[in-house]
């Protein structure tokens, strides 16, 4: 994944993941289209099929829409833990866990941090899929709690990217509160006139989009991304009503004034720059971000 979203000028670039495995098979196929796509052509585009099909990015490829080397981590070690001892028919949450941490390499479904973009410094959070569906529990949410603070001490915006099927149910109550916890978080932010800007991916579902992305300041999506709080199936089933072909993708709620904007992965980059831009107050902000005790909290 080297260099995948960097180009002369930089642009939208996937950043590297360490340890990655080559893959064994040269093409990709389209989930959406069915073509055959050469696995180097398909990483130069973004992951994103000429028929317009986004694929899934892993969270720490997002970070590649940062300047070169600005991303400073935030909280890496803080780590979910399983205070209900729950067990299902189906799995044991610990066991989960543990599986999920070994195959990302996270120890969570979030990362936090703060970096550039144009050299305008913002603080940032990425959810990661691939960690039992990109849910929020406690450790989730207060490492977006303590991100978002950590943005209004250095009064720069925040900028979160979100994929994700809502809150954890293996954490109860417990999930459900980070709703609420993270919201009045973002009261701070909003009191010393910063915005949070929420990115939404395919898919962001549940308590995810209920919570924090809905009151985002911007809300931007890419292109057919799923996006709701349950989903079609059980809305069919609860209505006993058939929905629109479109309905919760991102053009629908672009349509109906649910989002701000829908744009291509390859113009992200130059989007959030212009964006940024409008709230950017010094150059030398960054340096402050990045090297605040405050914020060094991993």
């Amino acid at each position: 994944m080297k260099d995948l979203f960097r180009r002369a000028p930089k642009r939208f670039t996937a950043a590297r993941i360490e340890n990655q495995a080559i893959p064994d098979n040269m093409w990709v196929k389209c989930p959406s289209c069915g073509d055959l796509i050469y696995t180097r052509q398909f990483s130069d585009n973004l992951k994103v099929c000429k028929c317009g099909y986004h694929m899934r990015l892993a969270a720490r490829e997002w970070l590649g829409l940062l300047d070169d080397g600005s991303f400073v981590e935030f909280d890496a070690a803080l780590a979910p833990v399983d205070a209900l001892e729950f067990i299902s028919p189906r799995h044991v949450y610990a066991h989960k866990l543990s599986e999920s941490q070994e195959q990302t390499g996270l120890n969570d479904a979030l990362i936090t941090g703060s970096g550039a973009i144009e050299g305008m410094p913002l603080c940032l959070a990425v959810t990661e899929f691939e960690f039992i569906g990109g849910s929020m529990g406690g450790a989730f949410g207060e490492r977006l709690a303590r991100v978002i603070e950590q943005a209004a001490d250095a009064r720069v915006p925040l900028l979160t990217i979100n994929a994700s099927g809502g809150a954890r149910q293996e954490e109860g109550t417990l999930a459900l509160l980070q709703m609420a916890k993270v919201n009045m978080a973002l009261t701070r932010l909003a009191a010393v006139g910063q915005p949070h800007i929420a990115v939404l991916v395919d898919p962001c579902y549940g308590g995810v989009l209920a919570s924090y992305t809905s009151v985002a300041d911007i809300i931007i999506a890419e292109p057919g991304a799923r996006i709701g709080f349950a989903g079609r199936r059980v809305i069919e089933q609860t209505i006993r009503q058939k929905l629109p072909a479109h309905f919760q993708t991102a053009e629908f709620l672009l349509s109906h004034g649910m989002i701000d904007m829908v744009t291509p992965r390859g113009e992200l980059r130059s989007v959030l720059a212009t964006l940024l831009r409008l709230f950017h107050n010094a150059p030398e902000r960054a340096a402050d971000v990045q090297n605040a005790p405050a914020l060094a909290r991993a």
